[in-house]
């Protein structure tokens, strides 16, 4: 395990890597802000402890992280838990005692190397992960584009909590109510995103290296000052702050340790904290894995996470997090798409945009307090249209219907659900699309007139048992059937039982029967792994 991984990261860091890591932080930063604060609220909360949040997984995890790319803070998909959460536990602060025992169970996961099993995610249903996510954001964005602020940012499930509507009522009614200053801004930042891009695509210095995150948050807060001055009624406000990022602003005369929080570590006898801190941490825990192979398949440079590491990363994270007033935290795709499509070369990114949370918290509240949700949404759903385009569904399509049934199955799932059980869905799915492919090779069968060779290929499981009753079924008097387990490494007893059964069926059809090396094979853990070292070795 490569604990030291990140020192080796930073040691070879140029400043040539941190011209495009900088941006990417502050793009970064720009999606993240309203995103802890929205999912602070849905937690029922402390806003300030989704901002906690947020510095933490860029700070903290952000440097001990096992990807160079991905961006941990608060999910959406622990809003639910954590709100049922804190009503059980009574209070906040109990709550935070069972989120650091989360964190020390997430750090033993990653000690005892638990993240291999994030390899046996089907590779559709990540990029399923992935298009849906984008979709999700696109659909979710458009309202507060529209100036439709009714619920939260962050806010993911197809049923909203919020309001009582759906992801495609809410933009019905954002259409009817929209807002003519917010749909001006959020054009304005389209066509700004579009040729600021298309310019630095060109190679055009200026636009290559000012970020155009920041040019779309000066324009959106430039038109809505203006529109104050010019046209009353555009104005976004921020009296009733509807249309506003909002971050709470420490009062005065207060410590800036105030808006911290600290555990009850008198809960620690209470039964129902350990099962809370359990929940989290394999919630978390799953997200996370789920979310740094998704973000493995975003890396432009091909890079492969230890999500050993990033399980202790994790795990640290939330142990910090828990202890000074924090949310939970997870790998959280919306945030690591945002850092690949800002341009992020290493980790440094995620750390930078905990930098600039950190001085949004304790500095530049009121001017952060300016930027309409509308010029955000402008940039999130860019985010989105990256994510989903369609060129995906296209290339999927075109790799056949058992990639594409458990892409599409993962995509509609999440889009008209919520994260998690979308994804187990698209789980189920996949994994018995794996089973039934595999299986489908598991033996061979080869007819020369009457001559048959059924050839065992692989492992032979009680699962093919149907395929297998079949063939021997379709087998004719006269036919000469030679059945080959030289290449099987293991035989179940089932599959074993059902050929040494069909001799005497194949004696009362005149069939001519041979078993060649057909035995009940074990092949042990032991062995198994003593020929995986031995090949990885030579």
């Amino acid at each position: 395990m490569k604990i030291f991984r990140p020192l080796k990261t930073l040691s070879t860091y140029s400043l040539s890597t941190f011209r495009s890591d900088l941006p990417s932080g502050l793009s970064v930063f720009l999606v993240a802000l309203p995103l802890c604060l929205g999912i602070a609220l849905a937690s029922g909360a402390p806003l300030f402890s989704g901002l906690v949040a947020g510095m933490i997984g860029g700070l903290v995890i952000g440097l001990l992280s096992g990807s160079e790319i991905s961006v941990s803070g608060p999910a959406a998909g622990l809003a639910v838990i954590v709100a049922d959460s804190i009503s059980g536990l009574g209070s906040f602060e109990v709550f935070l005692t069972a989120v650091v025992i989360a964190g020390i169970i997430q750090l033993g996961l990653g000690v005892l190397k638990a993240g291999k099993f994030s390899g046996y995610f089907p590779d559709s249903v990540i990029r399923g992960l992935l298009v849906a996510i984008g979709l999700v954001i696109i659909l979710k964005q458009i309202p507060h584009a529209l100036g439709r602020d009714n619920d939260f940012e962050g806010e993911f499930e197809f049923q909203q909590l919020a309001d009582g509507e759906n992801t495609i009522s809410e933009i019905y009614r954002a259409i009817v109510t929209a807002s003519t200053g917010a749909v001006v801004i959020s054009l304005a930042s389209f066509l700004l995103l579009f040729f600021w891009e298309k310019a630095a695509r060109k190679g055009l210095g200026f636009f290559k290296n000012f970020p155009g995150a920041l040019a779309v948050v000066v324009l959106g807060i430039g038109m809505n000052e203006l529109f104050r001055v010019i046209m009353p009624d555009w104005y976004l406000g921020t009296s009733a702050h509807q249309h506003m990022v909002q971050i709470p602003e420490i009062e005065k005369g207060k410590s800036l340790f105030s808006i911290f929080y600290f555990p009850d570590f008198s809960a620690l006898t209470n039964p129902k904290v350990y099962i809370t801190a359990f929940t989290i941490a394999i919630v978390a825990s799953l997200e996370t894995l789920l979310n740094l192979e998704a973000a493995d398949k975003l890396d432009p440079q091909k890079r492969v996470s230890s999500p050993d590491q990033e399980m202790m990363a994790q795990g640290i994270g939330n142990l910090v997090s828990g202890l000074i007033g924090g949310l939970p935290l997870t790998s959280v795709i919306v945030r690591t798409s945002a850092n690949v499509y800002g341009g992020s070369k290493t980790r440094v990114s995620a750390i930078i945009h905990g930098l600039f949370l950190m001085i949004a918290v304790f500095l530049g509240a009121p001017l952060i307090n300016l930027i309409p949700l509308s010029c955000l949404a402008a940039l999130l759903i860019t985010v989105g249209y990256k994510l989903a385009k369609p060129e995906i569904f296209r290339k999927t399509y075109q790799e056949g219907i058992y990639q594409f049934i458990p892409f599409i199955v993962t995509v509609v799932g999440i889009v008209f659900t919520d994260l998690l059980i979308g994804i187990g869905i698209g789980l189920v799915v996949g994994i018995l699309f794996v089973l039934y492919t595999n299986f489908q090779a598991a033996f061979r069968v080869v007819r020369d007139n009457n001559k048959v060779l059924i050839k065992l290929q692989k492992d032979q499981y009680f699962l093919i048992k149907p395929q297998l009753k079949q063939t021997l079924r379709e087998l004719q008097p006269g036919d000469e059937v030679l059945v080959d387990g030289t290449h099987a490494a293991f035989i179940d007893q089932d599959i074993y039982n059902i050929l040494q059964d069909f001799k005497e069926t194949a004696h009362t059809l005149n069939i001519k029967y041979e078993l060649k090396n057909v035995s009940l094979k074990k092949r042990s853990l032991r062995n198994h792994a003593r020929t995986r070292e031995v090949t990885v070795s030579e």
